[in-house]
């Protein structure tokens, strides 16, 4: 499955869950609570999975690129599944910015993908405005130094494009 399909499922099973789970009669079982992440965790998570994005992107490493969207597509998916308080409007809005970013990394295009990550971005401003979180405001990383303990270009054993 290509990676512009797997953000494209992932988002309406993100949907489709969160509906049947916000409609359910059975309260989660008190194990099940213990398991789920709180939302802070889930939406860290999700900020470092777009901040790595970002570099990766930048470094051109399409491979590290897509596996960090996958992360991030699953973290947004995870918010929505665990939380139904966040409207399902808010998780189907954002398939077309994370399909946008996937066409972006499968084709290699350095200007798609910064512009699609933009439109991300605003799509999680958009969700955080929406949920009465405005304050929370993710932006693209500006700064030329991405985080220290990983390398974000290419190395010699990355599949090339």
């Amino acid at each position: 499955m290509t990676l512009r399909h797997w953000c494209v499922v992932l988002a309406i099973s993100a949907g489709a869950v969160t509906s049947a789970i916000a409609q359910s009669d059975f309260p989660p079982s008190a194990s099940a609570k213990q398991e789920v992440p709180r939302l802070v965790e889930v939406m860290g998570m999700a900020q470092l999975e777009h901040l790595k994005l970002w570099y990766a992107g930048k470094a051109k490493n399409w491979d590290l690129a897509a596996y960090e969207l996958r992360q991030l597509t699953n973290s947004l998916a995870e918010a929505a599944v665990f939380y139904p308080a966040v409207p399902i409007s808010n998780v189907t809005t954002m398939r077309e910015p994370l399909v946008s970013v996937a066409d972006a990394i499968a084709a290699g295009d350095d200007r798609k993908f910064v512009a699609s990550m933009r439109a991300l971005t605003d799509g999680c401003n958009a969700c955080h405005t929406a949920m009465g979180r405005g304050f929370v405001t993710i932006a693209v990383p500006t700064g030329g130094q991405p985080p220290a303990n990983q390398i974000f270009s290419p190395s010699a054993n990355s599949r090339k494009k």
